[in-house]
């Protein structure tokens, strides 16, 4: 049975209250990582994390977006998107998870949905800018979730898309050297081994390049540029060099990082 008391509590607990509980619960006991003390600490802090994103995306589309009706599918608890709304983006969120929506609401208070990215509740070609970071990999339907956020952009709207490759030598969630490809038991097996929750392995299903742009393409947009993905970021200590010569002799890229622009008519 629910306690309507506890509950008030936890509705009362202030933002950073908040965040700590999540990011605590997040990093130390979903993914069992070494440190998590260090990421929460960046969370409850983010200004600098996610401004550093606001100007990645800046870059990647080549113009400022102050003044961009942007939504950010996967918004997590609002951190983006309060950085945006202070640049002058005019940013909207959008969330799965109805924890992280109701913090983000205290952040951007109004400017917050909970829904799934599959089925946006938002009017078509109503955005001048989709931002999906780290979002897709966790989607039921990523043919769908692309086709919806290209549905709310008006023509000539821009998708920015960041999400892991199957086939990268790192997981950037359990923030571990991963073997590529590998299939979900054997990886459930290497994560026990290495001492970590397995839990969290169900939510992802990593995608390639090609299969990203065919699913771009396949909603109505044209990839317009494909962005390094951290190729030059070491991982795996010892191991790097071995890592390099993988990801420069097969054209890997350890994220798929892409622009996509929305054709006139659907």
């Amino acid at each position: 049975m629910s306690n309507p008391d506890a509950e008030k509590r936890v509705d009362a607990l202030p933002l950073k209250a908040r965040l700590e509980a999540y990011y605590g619960r997040y990093y130390g006991d979903v993914l069992g990582i070494p440190g998590w003390r260090d990421l929460v600490a960046v969370r409850l802090d983010d200004t600098a994390y996610e401004g550093e994103r606001l100007a990645r995306l800046e870059r990647a589309v080549g113009r400022h977006v102050a003044g961009a009706r942007l939504l950010n599918v996967g918004c997590g608890t609002g951190g983006f998107n309060e950085v945006a709304r202070g640049a002058g983006v005019d940013a909207w969120g959008l969330d799965a998870a109805a924890e992280a929506t109701t913090i983000a609401t205290l952040r951007t208070p109004g400017r917050i949905l909970c829904a799934a990215a599959e089925q946006l509740p938002l009017s078509t070609r109503g955005f001048d800018l989709v931002y999906c970071y780290s979002t897709l990999e966790h989607v039921a339907d990523a043919g769908r979730a692309v086709r919806e956020m290209v549905r709310v952009l008006r023509p000539g709207g821009v998708l920015y898309l960041h999400t892991p490759n199957r086939w990268a030598c790192f997981e950037g969630h359990y923030k571990l050297f991963w073997l590529p490809g590998l299939p979900r038991c054997l990886a459930t097996l290497y994560l026990a081994l290495r001492g970590r929750p397995t839990g969290f392995l169900r939510t992802l299903r990593p995608l390639t390049l090609a299969e990203c742009r065919a699913l771009v393409e396949a909603a109505g947009a044209r990839v317009t540029r494909v962005l390094e993905g951290g190729v030059n970021r070491p991982v795996g200590g010892p191991l790097w060099p071995l890592v390099r010569a993988y990801y420069r002799l097969f054209g890997v890229r350890p994220y798929i990082e892409l622009v996509a622009t929305r054709r006139e008519a659907l």
